[in-house]
């Protein structure tokens, strides 16, 4: 049986053009800084999201862990979205390496407000030292819990400059980035301009392997090249990982509107089967959120048996994520499937 995985854009395989790039690509030992292929994606990448300077390493989480460490002292707190990857699926990194709390901030589908973000925003000089100093607010763009949705220009350039206004650092959690730029047209230079650092991973819809780049100022990048060492995320001829950055940049960037739109068709298709609930609206990229009558991990199991996996993340609510292993067939087959097992549902 030919499955169809649903679970994630993580569970990408790399193509054989990718496999060739990353065979034949130059390699250096990157701790020493010799790594050519790793140079030129950190170059890369920077230029891309128009800031100064790149550094590679092995995930998204540890990009945001460097960066929350860059600009944070232990002590400070961060503020972010209430169900930011940050705060739900990074296992409290912010606090044990950075020694930071964490301000919640309530959004609409994973979007924050201006005025909502200024409201969790504390300052231990305004509370006589009673207040952690609230030094960091954090973005995520696309969403992940919020259902795939993208931040609207606007509210990124209104937070920044709110953050500006009360010296706070602006980071953005850009792990699915390429689709936000892809669903809002806006460029990423512009999209992160008022950024002050940005995490890119390459290993979600650009369907690399491994890895992530954290982009920002030479400076600041400097010292993350600190913290990636104490953090263990030194690599050595990491080349080989890199390059297949460097392919998916050229090829699977413009493509993430194939599985914007697949994903579309897919709630389309799924919108009106009893026992199940999708909020269209919040279909905006890659991903689409199931609120379901039958506990959702029974669902995933009949699921499975017809060979369609998908993701519990709720006790009422599946996640699925379409990806480039995803095609035109793969959408019917899951629509086909949910409709067999329309009973069950309720």
């Amino acid at each position: 049986m030919n499955r169809v995985d649903l679970r994630s854009d993580t569970v990408t395989k790399p193509t054989d053009e990718m496999r060739a790039v990353m065979s034949t690509a130059p390699v250096g030992d990157d701790v020493f800084g010799e790594d050519s292929t790793v140079i030129e994606l950190q170059n890369r990448m920077a230029s891309l999201l128009g800031k100064e300077a790149g550094l590679f390493v092995p995930s998204g989480t540890m990009s945001n862990a460097i960066a929350i460490r860059c600009h944070t002292q232990p002590g400070d707190e961060i503020i972010t979205e209430e169900n930011s990857h940050i705060y739900v699926y990074e296992g409290g990194g912010y606090a044990a390496l950075s020694g930071c709390s964490v301000a919640l901030v309530p959004s609409e589908v994973g979007i924050m407000d201006v005025t909502n973000v200024e409201s969790k925003i504390r300052k231990s000089v305004d509370s006589k030292s009673h207040y952690p100093n609230g030094t960091l607010v954090c973005l995520e763009n696309t969403s992940n819990r919020g259902g795939g949705t993208f931040y609207p220009q606007g509210n990124i350039d209104g937070i920044a400059k709110k953050a500006r206004s009360q010296n706070c650092a602006v980071h953005m959690d850009g792990a699915r980035l390429f689709n936000a730029v892809i669903a809002s047209g806006v460029e990423p230079s512009r999209m992160v301009r008022d950024c002050d650092t940005v995490s890119i991973c390459i290993s979600k819809g650009l369907g690399a392997p491994v890895g992530g780049v954290l982009l920002g100022s030479n400076e600041l990048i400097h010292q993350a090249h600190r913290w990636r060492k104490m953090f263990g995320g030194g690599m050595r001829q990491a080349g080989v990982i890199a390059a297949a950055g460097l392919y998916a940049l050229d090829h699977n960037r413009d493509r993430l509107v194939e599985d914007h739109h697949r994903a579309y068709q897919l709630a389309n298709g799924l919108i009106d089967i009893d026992g199940i609930e999708i909020d269209l609206k919040t279909v905006q990229t890659n991903m689409i959120y199931l609120q379901t009558k039958t506990p959702a991990v029974e669902i995933v199991k009949k699921l499975a048996d017809h060979g369609i996996d998908v993701l519990a993340i709720g006790s009422n609510l599946i996640r699925m994520v379409t990806h480039l292993h995803i095609n035109d067939e793969d959408i019917e087959k899951t629509i086909n499937v949910f409709n067999k097992i329309s009973d069950f549902l309720n």
